[in-house]
């Protein structure tokens, strides 16, 4: 599918030129830094040297100090705890560092994942049932709770205080408990909004050891479980998140806690990860566990100690890993069948697509590739305890969770945000459904949107790229949400030699300027320009800048995202 290419605004010159001086660098990567609003000496010192003293105080976070009041009355008096959490990456990382690191103050304490299938997202009532029946006073709960109004009020009748540890939008309400820990809330002053759910734990702890005057370490061991839940919960990278992933994948380069550890060994990639490996090698793994059987199997793997039994733990993951693949394959090949057999299908602007048999697990990979093929607001639905259960993905710029709810009627339930949601309806509802979600995105996307963009940050001359360049550049990681890996464009090159296709769909090339040295490149999904580019005509590039490392040695190469050939 032609992508659009869309070069970023335009910045104040006089700054970048200033900014290029003052820091000794190219003025591309000047501009670079300004479109990114840093445009300071001071603002690029703390951003190309992040600092754990930079951690926000914990403490201006609302409800912080009832919290810990809450939790030392409960060590104090032996309490049983009760650490709770999703299901997903966020919810399992948050769940493994709040219970390894309060009980190193306390034997009374559990943890408790609901199942994706009997129990669904968020706080149950047989979570809380389970609390019940084993004497357990106080939850933690991380990574959900917001919202859970009614669950929380039934917990209080059965004599259950919660602490929700929460980074999603409240509602209107707040739930009754003894302290609701979440920096979106309305009248919370923390001046970082953005934390993932692992990193409201993260803060919990960071509390903790403040007022116990423990040494940094307590909490600080904790860093690449938050960094793994930054990286695969999508959050931006940015401000405190991007403190809290340098140094968490320093951590995890360096020092990794023994189930990531084991993880990285049985992935088959075991050094040099950056967020983006982590995004797909790692947190894929953590996913399955619940997709496929129980996330608490993903919490005993990330809480193994050192000869404990982690590769036993992480072998089991992969596994799970491994079924969730084929899972995913044989669902991605019915559903793209159904969409080619059908022109009704393929002529709309939305993909709605049910199966009554495909695996709850997997739906939303499922819509996020169907999403990737035919780029407009994708829905796979399939049966679950009686309903039709959905996840929905949405394309950059429409706001997916509005047309939701001009559905609403014909919902059970739907939540979310613009971009990703979960729902689910009676079966007789679904073509009804699957007509009105038509009915409303065409009414209201743009064929703009239903085009995918390529954000072009700078146009460079390939001679501009050397080791300062470069070393200058991956100063700007980590990468990720609101602080993606700049893309460059480069007009007028050529092959220094054939371009050929490789690993089936890929292309391979080696590319030029007059002035320059010879660059090899990889675009990957693009081996269809194979035989479209021919020595000494021109065309331009769009691409990232990587490091590629081959038996130990280095070099630099261009990750190639779009090709445009000179007419």
């Amino acid at each position: 599918m032609e992508k659009r290419w869309v070069k970023a605004s335009d910045c104040n010159d006089d700054t970048i030129n200033r900014i290029a001086e003052e820091l000794n660098i190219d003025r591309s990567l000047a501009q670079i830094l300004v479109q990114r609003n840093i445009c300071s000496f001071d603002e690029a010192k703390d951003f190309f040297r992040p600092n754990l003293e930079h951690l926000h105080n914990p403490f201006l976070m609302k409800d912080m100090d009832t919290a810990i009041e809450r939790i030392e009355r409960a060590l104090t008096t032996e309490e049983k705890i009760l650490i709770y959490g999703d299901y997903d990456v966020d919810g399992t990382t948050s769940v493994a560092l709040a219970y390894s690191f309060f009980s190193q103050f306390s034997s009374n304490i559990e943890y408790y994942i609901p199942d994706r299938y009997l129990e669904g997202y968020g706080i149950s009532m047989a979570g809380i049932d389970y609390a019940g029946e084993n004497g357990f006073s106080l939850i933690i709960a991380l990574d959900c709770g917001i919202k859970s109004i009614d669950k929380i009020d039934y917990a209080n009748t059965r004599g259950i205080d919660f602490i929700i540890c929460d980074h999603h939008l409240p509602g209107d309400e707040l739930p009754k408990a003894v302290a609701v820990l979440d920096p979106k809330r309305a009248d919370c002053e923390y001046p970082f909004k953005e934390l993932a759910g692992c990193g409201i734990g993260f803060k919990l702890a960071q509390a903790y050891a403040q007022k116990h005057d423990l040494p940094k370490e307590t909490y600080l061991q904790y860093l690449d479980l938050v960094m793994v839940s930054i990286a695969a919960d999508i959050v931006p990278v940015i401000g405190e998140n991007r403190i809290l992933a340098f140094y968490g994948i320093r951590k995890l380069n360096t020092n990794p806690c023994e189930g990531l550890r084991a993880l990285m060994e049985v992935s088959g990639k075991t050094e040099n990860y950056t967020l983006t490996d982590v995004v797909f090698t790692l947190g894929p793994r953590i996913n399955a566990a619940g997709r496929i059987d129980h996330a608490k199997h993903a919490v005993a793997m990330l809480l193994c100690q050192v000869d404990g039994n982690s590769l036993e733990q992480s072998e089991l993951i992969n596994l799970k890993n491994t079924e969730r693949k084929t899972y995913d394959q044989d669902i991605t090949r019915e559903a793209l069948a159904l969409i080619g057999d059908s022109e009704i299908l393929i002529n709309k602007k939305t993909t709605v697509v049910f199966n009554e048999n495909w695996h709850k697990g997997v739906i939303g990979i499922v819509a996020s590739r169907l999403t990737e093929k035919y780029y407009r607001p994708t829905i796979v639905l399939t049966k679950s305890n009686g309903h039709v259960a959905g996840s929905c993905r949405s394309v950059a710029g429409f706001d997916l969770y509005e047309a939701l709810s001009g559905c609403s009627h014909l919902l059970d339930q739907y939540g979310g945000h613009k971009f990703a949601a979960g729902l689910t309806m009676q079966q007789n509802n679904v073509d009804a459904f699957a007509d009105k979600f038509e009915e409303i995105v065409s009414a209201t996307i743009t064929e703009e949107l239903l085009t995918p963009m390529i954000k072009i940050d700078a146009e460079i001359e390939l001679a501009q790229i050397d080791g300062k360049f470069y070393r200058v550049l991956a100063q700007m990681g980590p990468f990720g949400p609101e602080n993606m890996a700049p893309i460059f464009i480069t007009h007028n090159v050529y092959l220094a030699q054939h371009a050929m296709a490789v690993g089936g769909n890929h292309l391979k090339v080696n590319i030029k300027q007059q002035n320059s040295a010879i660059f090899e490149g990889i675009g990957f999904g693009l081996a269809e320009y194979q035989n479209l580019l021919q020595p000494k005509v021109p065309f331009s590039v769009c691409y990232t800048i990587e490091e590629n490392v081959w038996r130990d040695k280095k070099r630099l190469q261009l990750n190639i995202k779009g090709i445009k050939i000179k007419e």
